[in-house]
């Protein structure tokens, strides 16, 4: 199989190489392998000293940690090894760049790389690209050296020259590494840049620094200031603590304010619904819909390596006593998730057909449940009211979220070295009653939502709603 994997991805490196030749004139050439040296790029360190806000909020997040992240390096090991070594470049182009364009990896081990590449998706790299050949799997064109370039037409800089590209102001930006393509297959791995591309919040021109590059989380709010110590005063300078849901890793490399940023852009990724009965009877079989809406984010849920996130809802039933009469969506102790009626993600396929976590032995999609932008689901339950309870009811449901399975982590760093946090990403809850005078005599709500649910609701949509007006 390996054999055949090398033949084949030789013979792709071979089309790409005459596609590249051909299509020269029309669009620009990737920056190659081993094309420039690492020491033609500025450590950020430098950057610091006029743009000490910026680099203090880069430093930290995962684009910081794009290479030195333990996930990652778990992963890319176990990639690099499954394959022989296809995968390295292919990886390690996205992970740290100027490694690749510099020829410093490989070997996997990092040996070779240059304090500069370890930073991984790092201030002067970023800056000095000139340009992309389109989106998927890093083809940026990249020129380091005096110029720097921007989202601002009228910067000017002491130390360097700057310059504008509309290219930082554009999703294309993001989706150079935010849409990964198997490199055999073609089998599209993160559909993160693709979704969004064909989804509502493009055709209404968010775009995705809209809502990564700003303080509102899941929509743009402005961010008065300075890009650089002496620089203009502006209506806005885009944040570069550019956060998505990933509080695990993040947390266990003690970076606690990403950590609790991811935490809070998931809870405001989603919003929950409840339609059940105001009215059931002892004996009742009792029906009731739990909606999943994806209210603030332009992409799935979840997204990105999403063959190993999960969404999943947690719901209960339970007496005034508190005396439970159904329950979903449970953790044991091992961390294994045992009755959720979904979990929400991607399952992928390899050779054979069988579900693999191992992304770059995947050659199809076996089922994508995930929600899409604005989109909603629904899950159906039911229960029987027992004879003995005690009224009301109440109905809860919450929406979690976890960035990987515990049998994963423990697989790849050891059984619970670390524990995986299960985040609370929504909840909401409503009340089933006996009969119609009782119900009368509680505090009004939502039908089917409850009333913490319809405070969460309304305040979203008055928020969204102001956001909005100003973008416009």
């Amino acid at each position: 199989m390996i054999r055949s994997l090398r033949t084949t991805y030789s013979t792709f490196l071979l089309l790409i190489a005459l596609f590249t030749t051909m299509c020269n004139v029309l669009a620009a050439t990737p920056t190659a392998y081993g094309e420039l040296s690492s020491d033609m790029f500025t450590d950020g360190t430098k950057c610091a000293q006029c743009h000490a806000i910026i680099h203090n909020e880069w430093k930290g997040t995962m684009h910081y940690y794009a290479y030195e992240d333990p996930f990652y390096q778990k992963e890319f090991l176990a990639a690099s090894n499954d394959t022989e070594g296809i995968v390295d470049i292919f990886c390690s182009r996205c992970h740290t760049p100027i490694g690749v364009v510099s020829g410093e990896i490989p070997p996997i081990d990092g040996s070779n790389l240059s304090d500069i590449a370890r930073q991984g998706v790092q201030c002067d790299f970023c800056h000095v690209v000139s340009g992309s050949n389109g989106t998927g799997n890093a083809p940026f064109v990249v020129s380091p050296g005096n110029i720097k370039w921007g989202p601002f037409n009228d910067s000017k800089a002491a130390y360097h020259e700057s310059e504008y590209l509309e290219l930082y102001t554009s999703s294309e930006y993001c989706g150079m590494c935010h849409e990964v393509i198997h490199p055999i297959n073609g089998l599209v791995i993160d559909d993160t840049y693709k979704v969004w591309k064909e989804g509502v919040y493009a055709e209404e021109g968010v775009v995705c620094q809209d809502c990564h590059m700003t303080p509102g989380i899941t929509q743009f709010e402005a961010n008065p200031g300075r890009a650089a110590s002496g620089a203009k005063k502006r209506d806005h300078i885009s944040t570069h603590d550019i956060v998505g849901g990933n509080a695990f890793i993040t947390g266990i490399l003690g970076e606690k304010k990403y950590s609790k940023m991811a935490v809070e852009r998931l809870q405001k990724a989603a919003t929950l619904s409840i339609d059940a009965p105001t009215i059931a009877q002892r004996g009742n079989n009792v029906s009731f819909n739990v909606s999943i809406t994806n209210s603030g984010a332009g992409h799935k849920i979840p997204t990105g390596v999403s063959e190993i996130r999960q969404i999943w809802l947690a719901v209960s039933v339970k007496d005034r006593n508190g005396n439970e009469i159904y329950h979903t969506g449970d953790v044991n102790e091992n961390g294994t998730i045992v009755n959720a009626m979904e979990i929400y993600n991607t399952i992928l396929g390899d050779a054979q057909g069988e579900p693999t976590l191992s992304f770059w032995l995947a050659e199809s999609i076996l089922k994508d449940n995930r929600i899409s932008p604005k989109g909603t689901v629904s899950e159906n339950h039911t229960f029987i009211i027992p004879d003995e309870v005690t009224y009301p009811l109440s109905i809860e449901a919450t929406l979690k979220y976890r960035s990987a399975p515990q049998h994963l982590i423990d697989y790849l760093f050891g059984e619970m070295v670390y524990e995986v946090p299960v985040i609370d990403m929504k909840y909401v809850s409503t009340n089933v009653y006996e009969n119609e005078e009782d119900a009368s005599k509680a505090i009004p709500s939502t039908p089917g939502v409850g009333v913490l649910g319809s405070i969460s609701v309304l305040l979203f949509i008055a928020e969204y709603i102001g956001k909005r007006k100003k973008m416009i």
